[in-house]
């Protein structure tokens, strides 16, 4: 077992893991910790807690001190640097006319490098701009082009259901998404519907996504023949959140109508194949048999979550869009 804390820093909804070294550490404690980008100031998001050593990514790496009021001082005099080096970077962008976007800029603890961030739509030859800004700021500096999903991570804002966006406040990575999920779950595939701040598909479409897949399993295909409790009908439609189906049911006049019924009422024959070779199985059969692969499912896509590449410097669209 060891002892962690978790950190996040300025723009990031992810939460990083240090070693507290004994220190006497509290949530919301800002803390100086050093990562592969050196000295950084933080937030403490999650207070000292047990895990096992399977959890841990090693190498664990130390929290320096509990911020004092000077380190407190020092971050917020870099934040002030900041908004001054943004204007001076979006001045040179333009001066050159760059076909780039600067999103933001972030100093180094100690002020001893300069991170600018920027998205472009392709390559861009910086070389120029770099010489610039070393002489202008003389310090180190760096021009790292990020994703249009990382753009709207740093940027925040509130998403169509009104909150705000996921990647901003708690999404850690980004998950594989595609128009497959919008059309699993009878989405509009208009894409200002299914767009996010990014102007990408939404992370939320995967939320959802393994209970739609289960529920097409079990619930009867469109077009197929069913017994409902007034007759012989046709499967139209599916709802699976009110797990209701739509019929068009033969009544004893010869005219037909269309109803709607708990697909759990119905009798149909599934066109999923069994384990032990049965090429047709009742609902009730369906669901049960179901019901017994849910947990290696449930394992499955725990572990592709797990496995999953951050994206915080990716500026590879291809890997979140599928």
């Amino acid at each position: 077992m060891k002892r962690i804390i978790g950190v996040k820093f300025k723009g990031s909804g992810k939460t990083y893991y240090f070693d507290p070294q004994g220190l006497d550490i509290k949530a919301e404690d800002s803390v100086i910790v050093e990562t592969a980008r050196g000295i950084v100031f933080g937030v403490v998001s999650e207070p000292p807690h047990m895990v096992i050593d399977e959890q841990v990514v090693n190498p664990l790496k130390p929290v320096i001190r509990i911020a004092t009021e000077t380190d407190k001082q020092q971050n917020a005099n870099n934040l002030d640097k900041e908004e001054e080096a943004f204007e001076i970077g979006q001045r040179k962008i333009e001066e050159r006319e760059l076909p780039m976007k600067l999103v933001d800029v972030e100093y180094a603890f100690n002020g001893s490098k300069i991170t600018f961030y920027f998205s472009s739509e392709s390559r861009v030859d910086f070389r120029e701009l770099l010489k610039d800004l070393s002489r202008t700021f003389k310090t180190s500096i760096e021009l790292r082009q990020i994703g249009v999903r990382d753009e709207a991570r740093k940027y925040g804002g509130l998403g169509s259901c009104g909150m705000p966006i996921c990647c901003n406040t708690f999404l850690t990575n980004f998950a594989p998404v595609s128009i497959k999920m919008a059309k699993t779950q009878n989405l509009s595939l208009s894409s200002p519907k299914i767009s996010g701040a990014c102007g990408r598909l939404m992370c939320c479409l995967k939320y959802e996504q393994d209970c739609y897949e289960s529920m097409q399993h079990i619930m009867p295909s469109i077009n197929t023949e069913c017994r409902t409790p007034d007759g012989i009908g046709t499967v139209l439609e599916n709802n699976v959140i009110t797990e209701t189906t739509k019929v068009k049911v033969a009544l004893p006049d010869g005219t037909f109508e269309i109803r709607t019924y708990p697909f759990r009422d119905l009798e149909y024959k599934s066109k999923c194949k069994c384990e032990s070779g049965n090429s047709e199985q009742t609902n009730s059969d369906n669901e049960a048999a179901l019901q017994g692969k849910s947990s290696k499912k449930s394992k499955k896509c725990s572990d592709a979550a797990e496995n999953a590449p951050c994206c915080d410097d990716c500026t590879c669209d291809n890997l979140i869009n599928e």
